[in-house]
């Protein structure tokens, strides 16, 4: 019998989600333990975003069973689950208001409200305020959403992700719209979280390999809506499996714990 350190923080058995049909996910099982940190690598169309939204109860299965902090979906209440799965995503990003100072955008996470509206507790205000610290952002505390910059918005979303301390923050390609200076820096920032004594589990779904740093221990691939591979990183990300996913022959190569992948073409060589 697992105890409650044996629990997984996730696991899903047999899932298949079908519409019509179209198999848009298909016998994809997946387990993940406390302090690991995963990264999802897929090509566009592999089932990220489906597995994302079924993992958040936004995408009902066809068949299988998703178990989240020891919660099975159809058998507890959904809503009152999702407050403690964190969520950073291109969605959430297109919902802030504009004049919604960052302070105020990190207090709304504790009550999943978008425009935040009701009046926020001096004990709110100084739990955001430690937040900002933590995530570096205290100079932001009283900046609009509108005049943030792509790397503070997602700075400031996390915050508002840990604000309800959710034990796995799952990142939906954060990076994405990043200039690469911006984009080095944020990563560096999900090391430092990642790394921090009690951290939540962190799932980072992206299909840049190079976003791979070294604080994630494992890698799940997906490809066409099953899973290629998964397990711990050094088993996982290589050249074989890569160019399975991405339907093209690649080079992988690691210097210093960060990855960089290369793709081959017969008429171009390598690009």
């Amino acid at each position: 019998m697992a105890t409650k350190q044996t629990r997984p923080i996730l696991e899903i058995s047999g899932l298949r989600i079908q519409r019509g049909q179209t198999v848009i996910l298909n016998d994809i099982s997946w387990r993940v333990d406390r302090g690991q940190h995963w990264v999802i690598l897929g090509a566009n169309g592999s089932g990220k975003t489906s597995l994302l939204s079924a993992l958040t109860g936004y995408l009902m299965p066809t068949s299988g069973e998703i178990s989240v902090l020891n919660q099975s979906y159809g058998k507890s209440d959904w809503r009152e689950l999702r407050k403690h799965i964190g969520i950073v995503s291109s969605s959430v990003r297109q919902m802030m208001r504009d004049e919604e100072p960052a302070l105020e955008t990190i207090i709304s996470g504790k009550y999943a409200m978008i425009d935040f509206w009701g009046e926020a507790s001096a004990r709110d205000r100084a739990e955001a305020r430690h937040i900002l610290r933590q995530t570096e952002c205290t100079h932001l505390a009283d900046r609009p959403w509108l005049v943030l910059s792509q790397g503070e918005r997602q700075r400031v979303l996390i915050g508002r992700a840990l604000m309800a301390k959710p034990r796995l923050l799952i990142l939906d390609e954060p990076c994405a719209g990043l200039d690469p200076a911006a984009r080095e820096h944020f990563l560096q920032f999900l090391q430092r979280i990642g790394r921090r004594p009690g951290a939540p589990t962190l799932v980072l779904v992206t299909h840049h390999v190079e976003e791979t740093m070294p604080v994630f221990s494992h890698v799940l691939i997906l490809k066409k809506g099953r899973v290629l591979a998964a397990g711990k990183k050094h088993k996982t990300l290589n050249g074989k499996l890569l160019s399975q996913a991405f339907g093209e022959q690649t080079q992988l190569k690691k210097i210093k714990g960060r990855y960089a992948l290369a793709v081959t073409t017969k008429s171009r060589g390598v690009i």
